[in-house]
């Protein structure tokens, strides 16, 4: 009789065990299929809706949409107080997905933001890829139109004190991967290699404008293909 019970609680406790693990692969966040949570972060004058199509491309390549966010901020602030905005909208992506890192996808003054995050307020802890597309990494002489109306606008002119605290010593911080794509017309970055990086991957994609660098379809292929 004792060994039938015995029986009976091994065959059940196999089946609990059984059960507790189809819930737990069941409730497997989407980031384990491979895909960490990607951020898009916009610039100026912009707001989430400038990622549209590429969000659209990323979910035609197998990403679902439970792993991009595209954050909206206001961005005639200083990028100190959106690199602020910016972590906590990371540590609550994080939260919801179940993830342990990111990657940050970034266009023209939201490198700055997105930049500053990672050195002064522990970034680097929370994101494996950086990708910087026109991103005003070492400021712009256009800055200087709209420098007097928006404390965003003066922390992208040349020689801000903003932009020399954020480029001074490592621009590629921790052991994140970065990448930066620039285009050689960039009106709207002069002079165009300021989109680029120390100790990044950067890339000439040839002549595309600033609006459009983020929804050309083929710097989003470099891109997608260098977080994957």
């Amino acid at each position: 009789m004792q060994r039938h019970k015995r029986r009976i609680a091994t065959a059940l406790s196999a089946v609990t065990t059984s059960l507790l693990l189809s819930l737990s692969l069941a409730s497997t966040p989407a980031h384990a299929a491979g895909h960490n949570p990607i951020v898009f972060v916009h610039g100026l004058s912009s707001d989430s809706t400038t990622w549209d199509d590429w969000i659209a491309d990323f979910e035609a390549d197998g990403y679902s949409s439970s792993e991009l966010y595209a954050i909206s901020y206001d961005w005639t602030k200083s990028n100190v107080t959106t690199a602020s905005t910016l972590s906590t909208y990371i540590q609550t992506v994080l939260a919801r997905t179940g993830a342990s890192k990111v990657d940050l996808v970034v266009h023209s003054m939201g490198a700055l933001n997105s930049r500053y995050y990672l050195k002064n307020l522990g970034g680097t802890s929370y994101v494996d890829d950086f990708v910087s597309v026109a991103g005003v990494n070492h400021g712009t002489s256009i800055a200087s139109l709209c420098g007097w109306l928006y404390t965003s606008c003066k922390e992208m002119q040349t020689g801000s004190s903003f932009l020399t605290a954020l480029n001074s010593g490592d621009e590629t911080p921790g052991s994140v991967s970065y990448a930066a794509y620039w285009s050689d017309c960039d009106a709207a970055i002069d002079p165009d290699t300021s989109a680029e990086l120390s100790g990044a991957t950067n890339v000439d994609v040839g002549c595309i404008s600033h609006t459009d660098m983020n929804n050309d379809h083929g710097v989003y292929e470099q891109v997608r293909n260098f977080i994957s």
